[in-house]
């Protein structure tokens, strides 16, 4: 079982005008922590996709948490909304949406996910 961080570690978004600051927070964390510059870029993007994803698919916002334990960096997204369909074929190149969790599950190092009081819970690590 790995520890859960600390409040400090976190950060809870509401509404689109949120994304930017969620951006900053995940990648100056990250930075603090240790991932490498490039990596940051993939750890960034993709919780860019799962809190937009919480925004236009549930109500009431989400929390993030980003932690660095055991060699990797993890980060918890935690929302209303139900289980996430992780496993997927990539859509295709028409399709206009439907690449977000894909994505993230290409450039994360693990993704899980986990029924919550509440909501579900995305956990998304990359290796330091």
């Amino acid at each position: 079982m790995l520890e859960q961080p600390g409040e400090d570690d976190g950060m809870s978004y509401t509404e689109p005008d949120d994304l930017r600051k969620v951006r900053t927070f995940v990648t100056e964390r990250a930075a603090a922590l240790g991932l490498a510059p490039s990596r940051i870029d993939l750890l960034t993007l993709a919780v860019s996709e799962l809190t937009t994803n919480t925004l236009q698919h549930t109500g009431g916002g989400g929390h993030i948490r980003v932690w660095a334990e055991d060699g990797r960096l993890i980060c918890d997204v935690t929302d209303g909304g139900g289980p996430r369909p992780f496993g997927r074929a990539m859509p295709s190149a028409e399709a206009v949406r439907g690449r977000g969790l894909a994505i993230v599950e290409r450039i994360c190092d693990s993704v899980s996910t986990s029924t919550v009081p509440g909501g579900t819970l995305v956990r998304i690590s990359l290796n330091l």
